[in-house]
């Protein structure tokens, strides 16, 4: 399995569907009240200050993209600043959502190709760089397409160059227990600049952890210094929904609900999200395994480093071609590969491949 809505999800689904008080009618332009309410204790813990505080508003939106667009809409007609610096390489989609919404997209360095791992001197650097009070996209969790993440106390350092300088954090959230395996943990990057009792914008998801992604389920949550300032902020956020779509679609955003408030399915939904999550560490390893056992050329230990569902694997895009030539694998010419793809009987022949490749391509 690689999602995990096949148990708790679908079981939900069938008690909706056979309930005879539901209906179709259109739902507030802010969406499933106790789903935005959920939401926003699923990613900042349910005795977050800021929620005890009345200082997050969260908004159910299209999915991550649509949440990430009204965030950028937002931005776009009330912040001061129009920059918006995204990490270097960073999803394909993000600069042309936030460069449609109205902002300006800028980089900052990230990858560091040579180690296969994060650039954190060169982050720091271009972070420490940027006009103050400038946006910045973070990743919350599984940086996509790298699979790399700072760990704890590069975070912390990230954390305190951000706050010092007034930038404001726009997290994208699309992974959130999808890649560690443990919803807290991958959190906890979110977290910290909460209880610094900062502003910060956060998009979340449920295509990956829920498996629901042609349901379009996510929120956008902004976290602001005092509850008069959530309140003026939800009123505009509504202003910006009204003519972009009106409301959002009520089936997904019921199921998420429905299982984040049942204390027994919200259980059983994290235990099979720990078990899709260990698949894909299951996989990294494997794949490293085997390459080790072929003798392929080149340090692959980043395969296993890099988390989430996603690997840079470091192969050029000759390389890639000749696989796809050779051994008819595709994947993206930068060398990314989806690991939620790979299952143990696969992963031998992505080996090959790789082996063949580094071997033998020119």
């Amino acid at each position: 399995r690689e999602t995990s809505r096949v148990e708790c999800g679908e079981a939900v689904e069938r008690q909706l569907v056979s309930n005879p008080a539901r209906n179709k009618e259109y739902l507030p332009i802010t969406g499933v009240a106790d789903f935005n309410k959920l939401s926003a204790q699923l990613i900042f813990g349910a005795d977050s200050p800021a929620i005890q505080e009345s200082r997050v508003t969260t908004v159910q939106c299209l999915s991550g993209t649509g949440s990430l667009r009204v965030g950028g809409e937002f931005l776009a007609k009330h912040y001061h600043q129009r920059n918006i610096y995204l990490p270097q390489p960073t999803w394909g989609n993000h600069p042309k959502v936030f460069t449609l919404a109205g902002l300006t997209v800028q980089t900052y360095r990230y990858y560091a190709p040579a180690t296969r791992g994060l650039d954190f001197q060169g982050l720091m650097e271009d972070l420490g760089a940027v006009p103050s009070g400038s946006v910045i996209m973070l990743h919350a969790c599984a940086h996509n397409p790298t699979g790399v993440d700072p760990t704890p106390e590069q975070w912390e350092e990230i954390r305190k160059l951000i706050r010092s300088k007034a930038l404001l954090p726009f997290f994208d959230s699309a992974y959130q227990g999808f890649a560690s395996g443990s919803l807290d943990k991958d959190a906890q990057p979110v977290r910290s600049f909460v209880a610094d009792g900062g502003e910060l914008l956060v998009a979340q998801s449920y295509a990956k952890n829920m498996g629901l992604y042609g349901e379009r389920v996510g929120a956008l949550s902004i976290v602001c210094k005092s509850a008069d300032v959530a309140s003026k902020v939800e009123s505009q956020l509504k202003l910006v929904i009204r003519p972009m779509y009106s409301n959002p679609p009520i089936h997904g955003a019921t199921i998420v609900a429905a299982v984040l408030k049942d204390s027994d399915l919200f259980n059983e939904w994290t235990i099979e999200l720990k078990e899709m999550a260990d698949r894909i560490i299951s996989m990294r390893q494997q794949l490293f395994d085997a390459l080790h056992a072929r003798g392929t050329p080149g340090d692959w230990s980043h395969i296993i480093k890099q988390i989430g569902m996603f690997t840079f694997t470091g192969l050029n895009s000759e390389q890639v071609s000749f696989m796809t030539r050779e051994y008819h694998i595709y994947m993206t010419s930068d060398g990314r590969i989806s690991m939620a793809g790979l299952s143990s009987k696969t992963v031998p022949h992505l080996a090959d491949a790789i082996h063949a490749a580094v071997t033998k391509a020119v």
